[in-house]
């Protein structure tokens, strides 16, 4: 096993509810000296691209169709190759497709061109990551869970061989993820969380896609005293 683990931490734009927020987004590099797996390249493209390097971007999984997971997800595909036969594959959940279509249809708006906006506009995901579903790289297997709640296709990526949960914005240390503090579906996320976290070894490293990195452990031990902020927001 070569594989490690590299963050990216770069600031930029989240919008929810038609509601711009500024957030600090991780960006996750998985992978060996050779080939690496881009997890939520986030606002800065030419940041990630950097801690790349001279490696192949053998894929790139979002964990969410939020504008701030999409925004620099074609330059880091690409990779520098101009024929885009040879780009990295992009991983997306199916349930956050209308995201995804929302997203480039405004980028389609903002295009002069319009061959260049009727690509922008047909434009899908090359993978449709689905509950179960694994990819390999560095000799490691990375396992996808879909965890519906802070976005419909919002998923994990777990890695047994590195003891790893990348989170996404599902789990962020000491609460549930959010945008600004604000939940889209929290009860729906929750549920998610619980029986994400409930047969894992405590001891695993979560990573989120925003803020610092904690432990299963620590974050189900704070699960049930959630339900009360559940309670607030359906105040």
């Amino acid at each position: 096993m070569d594989a490690r683990i590299e963050q990216v931490v770069s600031k930029g734009k989240c919008t929810l509810d038609d509601t711009e927020y500024e957030v600090e987004s991780n960006t996750y590099i998985v992978g060996d000296d050779d080939e690496v797996i881009v997890i939520d390249p986030a606002h800065d493209a030419e940041g990630v691209l950097k801690a790349v390097g001279d490696r192949e971007v053998m894929a790139v999984i979002c964990t969410d169709g939020l504008d701030s997971h999409l925004n620099s997800v074609l330059e880091v595909a690409a990779a520098g190759e101009d024929d885009e036969e040879n780009w990295a594959p992009i991983a997306l959940h199916r349930n956050d497709r209308i995201l995804w279509r929302d997203y480039f249809a405004q980028l389609a708006k903002e295009e002069d061109d319009p061959e260049d906006a009727k690509a922008l506009r047909s434009l899908e995901p090359d993978i449709w990551l689905e509950d179960g579903g694994v990819f390999e790289i560095g000799g490691v297997q990375l396992e996808i869970q879909h965890t519906p709640g802070h976005t419909p296709g919002s998923v994990i990526v777990y890695c047994e061989q590195l003891s790893v949960l990348f989170s996404g914005d599902t789990l962020h240390r000491g609460r549930p993820g959010s945008v600004g503090g604000v939940f889209s579906d929290l009860r729906r996320q929750l549920n998610s969380i619980g029986s994400l976290l409930t047969p894992l070894p405590k001891d695993i490293r979560v990573l989120p896609g925003q803020g610092g990195e904690t432990t299963v452990g620590d974050e189900d031990a704070r699960w049930e005293s959630w339900g009360a902020l559940a309670r607030e927001t359906d105040d």
